[in-house]
């Protein structure tokens, strides 16, 4: 074996959620699908929201989602770490509280010894643990590329599912976690991050979402989602298409990696980003100046990306005073609906609201 330092990324063409099936390939796929006509199904794939719901009983409902992808980093405990904290988030994005965990693996055992395995695991376990949960078993199979994520099944209760369908004009929307991160994964792979940004990066991925959805299930909150593969705009996207609404999104006050605005200008971003800018051409308009990069930047193809919620505008305050106290120290109000419509968004330099 050689002694040179692992480098998963390496291994494969492309890493962490901008390997997810883009969505202009992704949505005319589904709609394909005959609907799903059980009626304890309380969220299923109509609304692209980010897990299923289903009714046991009057007061409880499951949460369940499931997410893997290939190598985003190159440290086997971090990658397995990202990648459990990327799944879980799908359950606090219902406004569920995750029970329990199998795993999803493919390794390629004739090229990485299984001690890489063993820490990708041990780093999903780790995460795992820190969400107060248990991995209680899974299923592996022999791949060309790594592939690791979960399964996951969560709780909630049927009346206070957080989907994504539900946002209402005159609410405001806070994002918790910064962009950037498939911008400053790509630079990392590619040689490029000269900044050495992809430590910056890691944290965030590595950071559960769990704090951000315990602060949020206590205030009236509309709509949620979380920011992964289609990128901010992508997933707000989802939200104005399900809710019926517009929005519009200040250029000025989304935070970004500040590693991520220098090397997208020097023309670096993910496959998946730019899928995601192409796919939402029909549906974002940009103001004058909001040039191509500024453009990638807010359809940056997230791994483990924060929360997105739509709250009423009276209670923004209030819920970002208590997301900067329980440690959600980027978390800041993005944008707004506008009105009832078709699911469009635009966006704009700034806004003088004085949130922050």
């Amino acid at each position: 074996m050689s002694n040179e330092p692992i480098r998963l990324t390496k291994l494969t063409k492309r890493g962490g959620c901008a390997s997810k099936q883009p969505p202009g390939t992704l949505f005319p796929l589904l709609a394909k699908l005959p609907p799903i006509l059980d009626p304890r199904v309380l969220v299923g794939t109509a609304t692209a929201d980010d897990a299923a719901v289903y009714k046991l009983t009057d007061d409880l409902a499951l949460v369940l989602t499931t997410d893997f992808f290939t190598p985003v980093v190159d440290d086997p405990y971090d990658f397995g770490a990202i990648a459990a904290a990327n799944a879980l988030s799908d359950v606090y994005a219902m406004g569920g509280t995750p029970t329990t965990a199998l795993s999803l693996v493919g390794f390629p055992d004739t090229t990485l010894s299984l001690d890489v395995l063993a820490e990708i695991l041990r780093g999903a376990t780790d995460k795992a643990a820190e969400a107060g949960i248990a991995i209680v078993g899974g299923h592996s199979i022999r791949t060309e590329e790594p592939i690791v994520g979960l399964a996951v099944v969560g709780t909630v209760h049927p009346a206070k599912v957080l989907a994504n369908a539900n946002a209402k004009p005159g609410d405001v929307l806070i994002l918790t976690k910064p962009l950037g991160i498939g911008i400053i994964a790509t630079a990392a792979k590619n040689d490029e991050d000269k900044h050495g940004a992809i430590v910056e990066a890691i944290a965030v991925m590595k950071t559960l979402n769990r704090a951000a959805s315990e602060v949020l299930r206590r205030f009236e909150v509309h709509a949620l989602t979380d920011v992964t593969g289609f990128g901010l705009l992508g997933h707000l996207r989802n939200i104005t298409s399900a809710s019926s609404v517009t929005a519009e999104i200040w250029r000025d006050r989304v935070p970004v990696l500040s590693a991520a605005r220098e090397y997208v200008a020097k023309g670096i971003a993910p496959g998946g980003t730019h899928a995601n800018r192409k796919f939402l051409l029909d549906w974002v308009t940009y103001d004058e100046g909001i040039g191509e990069f500024d453009q990638l930047l807010l359809c940056d193809a997230q791994t483990s990306g924060g929360l997105l919620a739509a709250v009423p505008e009276a209670e923004a305050e209030a819920v970002l005073k208590e997301l900067h106290a329980a440690g959600v120290i980027a978390a800041q109000v993005v944008g707004r609906i506008v009105e009832k419509g078709a699911g469009t968004i635009r966006v704009v330099f700034n806004n003088s609201s004085s949130h922050s």
